[in-house]
């Protein structure tokens, strides 16, 4: 399954980049596991995704929990909390 990724705020500057096209394993059945497998993956994602809980999730444009599949998404944000005022 080939996803489109971007990144957004000091998740994108600790990545290095604001969008990748990443064909994750099998077993990243979530947006979870999506998570866990970029930190595990390298330096830039380990410092990116330090604190899982942390990073907010869109799947194909909507907000999803991280407990979100990703069966049939194309694309997938990731940011950190988003505040307004």
């Amino acid at each position: 399954m080939a996803l489109q990724l971007a990144y957004f705020a000091w998740v994108r500057e600790r990545m290095g980049c604001g969008e990748e096209q990443v064909e994750p394993p099998a077993d990243v059945a979530t947006a979870s596991d999506l998570i866990a497998w970029l930190a595990a993956r390298d330096d830039r994602g380990a410092r990116a995704f330090a604190e899982p809980a942390r990073i907010r999730v869109a799947i194909d444009g909507q907000m999803m929990g991280n407990d979100a599949a990703l069966a049939g998404a194309r694309d997938v944000a990731l940011f950190p909390p988003v505040t307004g005022g």
